[in-house]
């Protein structure tokens, strides 16, 4: 059975994708990684449309793109600096393609192509149904375990527990707020938290974090997409470089281009 494409969704973020959105074509603010194509495939959607995150280390800003070919999801990422990460309209309306996988491009969606157009061209097609994909988990784990302060990792910002209050804690996030809520997604109060860069981008939306946090007191830091693999935190952690950090994070004596694990582990030294 195949079914025709009308309905073109614009979200923030791909976390948003609803059941009414099945067997649409999704334009979706959020990072290409493998988790992001997971979460497209077992929405059903027929094609979606992700921002590169500067592409990064190991391509992990459009991984998305080969997990869904594998399900015969037509799927796409725009140069993040044609548009902001974390800002659906935008892509909508400024995004520029960067990559395509075979399907999409199969169906005219091509590097250089503006979003809306390939969206158009997306939406007039009739394809079949993915099957459901293999899980794909994001995990939360303790990368330095107990005293005198504990390191944790999680894949998404999502994840954060009101246990984690006091803690450095390493997000493998990118670093944009979300257009349509301007929140950071921060609602525990940890002693630091990083997030990816995503290439910083248009507008340096993938930083967009750190001056929000930094209202709040909250010590913020981005690592950078090449160091890194955009949601891992193991990467993020083990990997990442400092690209960036706000206000109360430099008063904790980062330095530009220290690596965030010796960061952290100078701040238990200090605990």
């Amino acid at each position: 059975m195949e079914l025709h494409l009308t309905a073109v969704v614009v979200l923030d973020s791909v976390t948003k994708l609803q059941a009414d959105h099945r067997s649409a074509v999704v334009i979706a603010a959020s990072h290409g990684g493998a988790y992001s194509g997971y979460l497209a495939a077992s929405a059903g959607i027929a094609a979606i449309i992700l921002n590169n995150a500067g592409i990064g280390k190991d391509a992990s800003g459009v991984a998305a793109l080969g997990y869904l070919q594998a399900y015969g999801v037509a799927a796409a990422a725009v140069d993040h600096f044609s548009a902001r990460i974390g800002d659906g309209a935008d892509m909508m309306d400024n995004g520029l393609i960067s990559h395509a996988n075979a399907c999409a491009l199969q169906h005219g969606c091509e590097p250089g192509m503006r979003v809306s157009q390939a969206a158009r061209l997306l939406a007039t097609l009739s394809l079949a149904p993915a099957q459901p994909p293999t899980a794909i988990n994001e995990s939360r784990h303790a990368l330095e375990a107990g005293a005198p302060v504990a390191i944790i990792g999680i894949d998404s910002v999502s994840l954060l527990s009101p246990d984690d209050k006091g803690a450095l804690v390493v997000t493998a996030s990118h670093g944009g707020l979300l257009a349509s809520s301007g929140s950071d997604s921060v609602d525990v109060p940890v002693r630091v938290i990083s997030f990816h860069d995503a290439g910083g981008g248009k507008d340096d939306a993938g930083y967009g974090r750190l001056p929000s946090l930094a209202r709040r007191g909250i010590a913020a830091v981005t690592v950078s997409a090449d160091s890194a693999r955009i949601g891992d935190a193991s990467s993020c952690y083990h990997d990442g470089v400092i690209s960036r950090a706000n206000e109360p994070a430099q008063k904790l004596g980062v330095k530009p281009g220290q690596t965030l694990k010796s960061f952290y582990a100078a701040l238990r030294v200090d605990s």
